[in-house]
């Protein structure tokens, strides 16, 4: 992919994707989301990646749902 990078670091990820993004001055930050219901989601937020990513990086800030499968 033209212009991606990619590496692999261990660690807590949500402070790892922030710092990451200050280091390559990054843009845009793509992260995944597990399209939990209101409840469940305000329980985990404490420790969501995508939560805490969207709150402290200083980029702007994409959260991609899994997609819905149809019956």
């Amino acid at each position: 992919v033209h212009g991606a990078m990619f590496e692999v670091f261990e660690g807590d990820a949500r402070s790892i994707l922030c710092d990451v993004v200050d280091k390559h001055h990054a843009s845009l930050l793509v992260v995944g989301s597990h399209g939990y219901g209101a409840i469940k989601r305000y329980i985990i937020s404490f420790w969501s990646v995508s939560d805490y990513c969207a709150h402290h990086a200083h980029c702007s800030v994409m959260i991609v749902k899994k997609p819905k499968i149809k019956h």
